[in-house]
């Protein structure tokens, strides 16, 4: 759309909702389907809501949307009301996804369908729909190149109003909206959610929103850069728009009339007049030093040049600068100053500053204490320079075109959620460990950006890792979410699991570690199973728990009719599971008898932990998923080599089948102080032997400190544990493991809300019987949504009911106490 038309096609915007639950303050007409169908007009845009039953949160929505009727009016947007009746037959009255979403038509083409979800106030449909329709006016950017592109474009040609914003949605999103709605024909408007792009143009503070004013069209030569001016003030519509009036005031004026007569645009803005006393004789100096405060001033005062020598007012012999308020019944200030930051710093310091400082102090309350360890860590390390472009970002138009074109890795997160924003650094270290030597493609979805991918690919959680390839249903990550797990799950994904072995000689190498050498380091553990031709079930079974396990373990199969060969070497009976364990150099056999898929899974899962394993953060979940009390050596560093011999040759002669053996090394897992102490009161000496029964009655007991760690000794205090011969030191209570500080229940609060509305407000809802479904004047198909729109959804939702199953986490994403 051309600047020429724009004007016309803001006149002619419509804003329509489908539904009434009670009567509307807004004189709005009341249409049916039908009706509104009709009444579409080629050019006239229209945003629709279809819904046919009442619910609290319908009813919520619709109340903002009353709310907003009113400041849509004033850009021309009229508001409609229209039930959606049973007896017609329109198809976006039809199942209940569709209930949850508005439609936004150009004449009776669709342009783009939104959430309501992200029209969840008045500022965010005001934002949402001024940012739908306005898609040539504000170029939506995700990264410093596309900054720098565009302002490469318009040198000579337009100036750039660059603004950042945290989300889409916002107050101060609805106010850059609204700026460009009135300035978009004249300049740019450049918006970004993207906090990397603002740290990547000056050293200002990111805390709250920006915006700048790029001086692109006086540039004529395109190897330098525009001037970039940083609106001091909050991001609100009255502020923008007197910042921006500032930018097209000139930048000097020269005036030989009384300072108090004299009247510019920025004492009609409320801003202040600085006044630089120059005179004829040395007026080219005097000129240059008042368009360096001009500059240095530009949108916080007008700045003029005073020549005393036409003043017909004496002024103080001494004085070289005036200042004039903008405020009534304020004195003129007759200044002598002798630099140029004098004259700044004595004109900012005596401003009014309070708007600036109040997201400071926002951060601060915010901030000063986390709820919780992720959100501390997270904002510790929030000016970490991630590269980000190690990974492709995908958006509504190249999420589909991409998983299908490569093989894919995507991380679904949010930007506003701590958790993902920590996975989000494991993921960038993972993307620098492939960089160079990968064919698997890593990519990333920004939830808040890009909701309806999301929703479309079944993310109900964040964050989500899966992996896309062609011809194959895409599989989810569910390991854990650190930089190791997530390699470990991309590489052993390389190959297809179960591998089809085609001899014997292949099936050795594999059992040996040479058929796939470059992943030992990612499984120290192989299985293959073997399977006479005739199984057919079995191996079905088998097949089916080795694409379970895929990314975790690799799984082979071997079919041929030599197999006996094997299972005679190995003697075993068919079927069977093979298990190489690469790092001890040993090959183990288990028979398969009347199993099925999940006792596959549960087997190969249990075969491929470690017998002594060193209990961390990360694998602890994994450990407690056994169900048994921990047997912990606490050592202070490495463990020592006649403890792990003992307790390797009792666990392999199955002696502790009861009790999950493992060790903690306090250096580098250094949490494992604090649950010493939470144990016995203050550190005791090192290494200690304890039993931890977590899954019945949180009993502790610690091996006698006066014995020797022997075989006899340890087996004869187990058997005293299980015969209750033994006084436990501690027992753990039996307590919820809760945040340090209580958590808002934003579930409870709607509820209440929802039942408070409801019971002041009467369902009215008007059925019109006498209309039948025809739907010829509708659209084609609800998902033709035109790409000259679909470029505005890149945005940050900041939606307050979407994603409400983040709060139910597997166990995958929680570090339990132990």
């Amino acid at each position: 759309m051309m600047p020429s038309s724009f004007s016309v096609f803001r006149a002619g915007i419509s804003f329509v909702m489908m539904c009434i639950f009670y009567t509307s303050a807004v004189d709005s007409p009341e249409l049916s389907p039908q009706t509104f169908f009709s009444t579409l007009q080629p050019g006239k845009a229209t945003l629709v809501y279809f819904c046919q039953a009442e619910s609290p949160r319908t009813s919520m929505f619709l109340e903002e949307l009353n709310e907003a009727a009113k400041p849509l009016q004033d850009y021309g947007i009229s508001v409609a009301k229209v039930n959606c009746v049973t007896e017609e037959t329109s198809r976006y009255c039809g199942s209940e996804k569709d209930l949850i979403k508005a439609y936004l038509f150009r004449g009776n083409i669709p342009l783009r369908e939104f959430p309501t979800d992200t029209l969840f106030d008045v500022d965010a449909i005001v934002a949402h729909v001024l940012f739908a329709l306005l898609f040539n006016e504000v170029k939506y950017i995700t990264t410093l190149g596309d900054l720098q592109n565009i302002e490469n474009a318009l040198k000579g040609k337009r100036n750039i109003a660059f603004s950042y914003v945290r989300a889409i949605g916002t107050p101060e999103h609805r106010a850059v909206m609204e700026a460009a709605f009135v300035y978009g024909t004249t300049y740019q408007f450049v918006l970004t959610t993207e906090i990397a792009v603002l740290e990547s143009i000056g050293p200002e503070d990111i805390e709250y929103p920006h915006l700048y004013f790029f001086y692109c069209k006086q540039v004529l030569d395109l190897t330098q850069p525009c001037r970039r001016i940083l609106m001091k003030q909050s991001l609100t519509t009255l502020n923008i728009h007197r910042f921006i009036k500032t930018m097209e005031a000139p930048l000097l004026t020269e005036v030989a009339g009384d300072p108090t007569q004299v009247s510019t645009v920025h004492l009609q803005l409320g801003l202040p007049l600085v006044f630089i006393v120059g005179q004829q004789a040395t007026y080219e100096a005097d000129r240059t030093t008042a368009e360096w405060v001009a500059w240095r001033l530009l949108g916080k005062a007008g700045v003029l040049l005073l020549l005393r020598d036409s003043l017909e007012v004496d002024i103080p012999h001494d004085t070289n600068v005036i200042i004039r308020r903008a405020e009534e019944d304020t004195q003129v200030e007759f200044l002598a100053l002798s630099h140029i930051d004098l004259i700044v710093f004595h004109l900012e310091s005596t401003m009014n500053v309070e708007e600036m400082v109040k997201y400071e102090d926002m951060a601060e309350l915010n901030i000063e204490i986390q709820d919780d360890e992720v959100e501390e860590t997270v904002y510790r390390d929030r000016k970490r320079q991630l590269p980000l472009e190690l990974t492709l970002e995908l958006t509504e138009e190249t999420f589909h075109a991409t998983v299908t074109a490569s093989d894919s890795i995507v991380l679904f997160y949010a930007g506003w959620q701590a958790v993902s924003m920590a996975f989000l650094q494991s993921y960038i270290d993972v993307a620098i460990k492939l960089k160079g030597t990968s064919t698997m493609l890593l990519a990333r979805v920004n939830c808040a950006d890009w909701s309806h991918v999301c929703t479309e690919q079944n993310v109900t959680e964040f964050p989500v890792v899966k992996m896309y390839k062609e011809g194959q249903n895409p599989v989810s990550y569910t390991g854990m979410l650190g930089t190791e797990d997530l390699l470990k799950f991309i590489q052993l994904n390389r190959i297809s699991c179960p591998v089809n072995i085609m001899s014997v000689q292949e099936a050795e190498e594999y059992l040996n570690g040479e058929l796939y050498k470059d992943l030992i380091s990612y499984s120290s553990m192989s299985v293959l199973g073997l399977f006479s031709p005739t199984m057919t079930r079995a191996k079905e079974e088998f097949t089916e728990a080795g694409s379970y396990l895929k990314g975790y373990v690799t799984t082979g199969i071997y079919s041929e009719e030599d197999v006996l060969r094997l299972s005679s070497k190995y003697t075993v009976t068919l079927p069977a599971l093979l298990l190489a364990r690469h790092k001890e150099g040993k090959i183990e056999s288990i028979p398969l008898v009347n199993v099925h898929v999940h006792d596959i899974v549960q087997i190969i899962t249990n075969a491929s932990l470690e017998t002594f394993p060193e209990i961390t953060v990360e694998n602890l979940p994994t450990y407690l998923r056994l169900q048994k009390p921990l047997l912990i050596l606490f050592s202070d560093g490495g463990i020592d080599l006649q403890h792990e011999k003992t307790i390797l040759r009792l666990a392999k002669k199955k002696y502790l089948d009861s009790v999950t053996p493992c060790w903690l090394n306090l250096k580098k897992t250094p949490v494992g102080r604090g649950v010493l102490q939470a144990y016995f009161g203050t550190l005791p000496p090192l290494p200690l032997l304890v039993v931890v029964n977590l899954h019945s009655g949180g009993h502790v007991f610690a091996f006698p400190s006066d014995q020797a760690v022997t075989k006899q000794n340890l087996l004869l205090w187990l058997k005293k544990l299980e015969a209750g011969l033994e006084s436990p030191i501690k027992v753990l209570p039996a307590q919820e493991w809760k945040p340090p500080l209580p958590a808002y229940d934003f579930l409870s609060m709607m509820d209440a809300a929802a039942s408070e509305h409801l019971a002041r407000k009467v369902p009215e809802c008007i059925k019109e019987t006498d209309m039948h479904g025809s739907d010829k004047e509708q659209p084609d198909d609800k998902s033709a949504i035109t790409e000259e729109s679909i470029g505005t959804s890149k945005m940050k939702h900041s939606s307050r009911s979407s994603w409400l199953e983040e709060i139910k986490k597997p166990l995958r994403h929680d570090n339990q106490e132990l």
